[in-house]
């Protein structure tokens, strides 16, 4: 299946076209709508076209709508603009999808198939040995460190007897650093273990989703910064564990 990917940042092209290639796909990279529009009107067409919407030459939405005038072929729109406005007028223009990043591979992947799948296109078959990243499987059963339980049977988390409601992405990243409690995790183990091993967009996510647990934590201290490094879980006054990882 041959993608055409119409993005001018060249730091999320490039993983991004290798990150797919590892799943089969052949993916065609161009970095203006000019130059989509001419590998769209070719004769080897694309399958399906991945379309970012802050060009340099012309507005994505512009691309759309020139493309959807010629062709049927499916078009998922990737990009940073995730205003509700934003995504009405794509899809009004024709696209079949709308994708914000940040995003992981394995998400765009399955917007790829269910796309193709209603399109009529030619289905995603992988052309060899498909690496697909595991999720993370953190210890199963009941965890407690000092008041705060958590549940990786029900995903629920107490603090002194009190329920915490959090996000499915919170309580999975507050599940694995609590399997290893006082360990500095990496920004990038985070990233790789807890979102995707092919996650394409800023990390700044990570840093907006630590904040939200420290708030409804209570307490900062829960989780710590090792600059220039990363982030670790310690029960907040309990210095034993920081002290123990070196």
């Amino acid at each position: 299946m041959r993608l055409l990917l119409i993005e001018d940042d060249d730091r999320i092209a490039g993983p991004l076209t290798e990150g797919l290639g590892r799943y089969g796909f052949t993916v065609d990279h161009v970095r203006t709508g000019a130059a989509g529009l001419a590998d769209a009107a070719a004769d080897a067409a694309p399958d399906l076209v991945l379309l970012d919407l802050g060009l340099p030459d012309m507005d994505g939405l512009d691309v759309c709508r020139s493309l959807r005038t010629r062709s049927a072929v499916p078009i998922i729109m990737i990009t940073a603009r995730g205003e509700e406005a934003d995504r009405i007028v794509g899809l009004e223009l024709g696209a079949d999808d709308y994708l914000a990043k940040p995003f992981g591979v394995r998400e765009l992947i399955a917007r790829i198939r269910a796309v193709t799948r209603r399109a009529g296109a030619p289905a995603y078959a992988p052309t060899g040995p498909v690496d697909v990243p595991e999720a993370h499987q953190p210890a199963s059963g009941a965890q407690t460190l000092g008041p705060l339980a958590v549940n990786r049977r029900t995903r629920e988390i107490h603090l002194a007897g009190r329920h915490i409601a959090l996000t499915p992405r919170e309580f999975d990243l507050l599940a694995f650093l609590a399997d290893d409690p006082g360990t500095v995790h990496s920004r990038q183990q985070i990233m790789d273990t807890v979102w995707d091993p092919h996650f394409f967009g800023p990390t700044k996510t990570l840093d907006a989703h630590v904040a939200a647990l420290r708030r409804k934590l209570g307490d900062p201290g829960w989780i710590t910064t090792a600059r220039g490094v990363g982030f670790r879980l310690t029960v907040p006054g309990d210095h034993s564990a920081a002290e123990g990882t070196g």
